[in-house]
């Protein structure tokens, strides 16, 4: 009955459908991704974990003296 030549082709738009949602994720999902800065070095680093609350000012100023001093 439904075997037969009448929905032989029915099956690939199943499978075009799955592809488009599963790109369509992956496209979207992507430029969320939090993306590194090459041109940034350690030091801006540093001060946005200090400005975003990560770290306390006491280990930003030791972490910041051992950045200038091996520069």
């Amino acid at each position: 009955m439904f075997y037969g030549h009448h929905f032989m082709g029915m099956h690939w738009i199943w499978w075009i459908a799955i592809v488009a949602t599963i790109l369509l994720l992956v496209f979207n999902i992507i430029p969320y991704r939090p993306k590194f800065d090459p041109t940034e070095d350690a030091l801006d680093i540093l001060k946005k974990r200090f400005a975003r609350g990560e770290i306390e000012q006491e280990e930003f100023e030791e972490r910041r003296q051992i950045l200038i001093n091996n520069k």
